[in-house]
């Protein structure tokens, strides 16, 4: 008689096909929740100010994220295409501050994207990537400035967009490494799920649900808003692996305990950002003005 069972206990094999991975404790259980949160409490203090005080946070932020783009692109940590992208940035969203409404800031970019184009070409570097990098990090730093400053609920709408980016990263990441499942690009990034990509649009759907109804918005309206401003995030993250990938490398920097580098954490942002720039400022559609 033989005393082995017909079916052996799931094990190894099956979590690795079921997609999950088993729970192990890791520091990263405290240090991602811990510099998250005094990371959103420093952005959401600088927010609150506005002004000169939010235009410099965002550089500093920016320019930190510059630093492991044109790293990554090029040997050496302070090239002179990221000294004409942090150059860009700071002048950029300042100039936007000080002359709100102007094509100044624009042009800065526009002529920063030219000048470092031409600097990587005369040293036979990869000049469109690194003229993409101006491009890339500039023009959502003069975006969330720009929304900013708007006289009408413009606190109120770059608060519910920060916290659904955050509400849709934290989805993203719970619900992927609960549920496991089918991969969403694995050509792009091998972690990705489709667990994760509708977990963190659900969590981002409620949280501006729930700021909406805090703001007397309405729960349905703040929902909507969220969870389009989460599908735009993912597309963001996924930008930034397809880049992360051509390079060969994991992690765009080491910078923030728990959470990688200062790029990987605001990759959704850089593209969303534009994005709802887009919706607020040409086609006149705010979410937090009621009609």
């Amino acid at each position: 008689m033989n005393n082995v069972p017909e079916t052996s206990p799931p094990g190894p094999l099956a979590t690795k096909e079921s997609g999950r991975k088993p729970l192990k404790f890791s520091r990263g259980w405290i240090t991602r929740p811990v510099f998250g949160v005094l990371l959103a409490a420093i952005a959401i203090g600088a927010l609150y100010k506005g002004g000169f005080y939010f235009a410099l946070f965002i550089a500093v932020v920016i320019i930190t994220a510059a630093r492991e783009w044109h790293r990554m692109i090029a040997e050496g940590r302070f090239t002179e295409e990221f000294l004409v992208t942090s150059l860009v940035v700071i002048v950029g969203v300042c100039t936007e501050v000080a002359a709100p409404g102007t094509i100044w800031p624009w042009a800065i970019i526009a002529l920063g994207a030219i000048v470092s184009f031409a600097l990587a070409s005369l040293r036979n570097r990869l000049a469109f990537w690194e003229a993409g990098g101006v491009l890339y990090l500039g023009i959502p730093a003069l975006s969330v400035v720009m929304l900013r400053i708007l006289p009408a609920g413009g606190f109120r709408l770059l608060l519910t967009f920060f916290i659904s980016i955050w509400a849709t990263d934290t989805g993203a990441l719970i619900f992927g490494n609960l549920i496991g499942g089918p991969k969403l690009w694995p050509a792009l990034s091998p972690n990705k799920t489709w667990a994760g990509f509708f977990g963190g649009i659900l969590l981002a759907a409620i949280a501006g649900g729930v700021a909406f109804a805090i703001m007397q918005l309405g729960a349905g309206r703040g929902a909507l808003f969220a969870a389009s401003v989460g599908v735009i995030a993912h597309m963001g993250d996924l930008f930034e692996s397809w880049a992360k990938r051509s390079f060969r490398i994991k992690n765009s920097g080491g910078l923030i305990p728990g959470h990688g580098g200062v790029l990987d954490r605001v990759d959704s942002t850089l593209l969303a950002a534009p994005a709802l720039a887009v919706v607020v400022l040409l086609a006149g559609i705010n979410p937090v003005v009621l009609p």
